[in-house]
């Protein structure tokens, strides 16, 4: 469906961008110019981008020592 008319710009186009990296509304319009005319369309793409926070990886939490820890370093006397 189209989501930008002014440059006919698709709903699926814009989740590809946002697949390979594309995360803020400046750099889909700098990618697929959404969003530079008339605005109809910044509602919709803020709904598209939205949608990427459910899909960010959980990180494992974080340790409480060096990650170096292992790593014995000779000191020269």
């Amino acid at each position: 469906m189209y989501v930008c008319v002014c440059k006919a710009v698709t709903d699926s186009q814009i989740k590809t961008a946002i697949e390979n990296g594309v995360c803020t509304r400046k750099q889909l319009f700098q990618c697929l110019g959404v969003g530079g005319d008339c605005g109809k369309c910044n509602k919709q793409v803020k709904e598209l981008l939205g949608g990427q926070d459910r899909r960010q990886v959980d990180l494992p939490p974080a340790q409480n020592y060096p990650v170096f820890n292992s790593i014995q370093i000779e000191v020269p006397a």
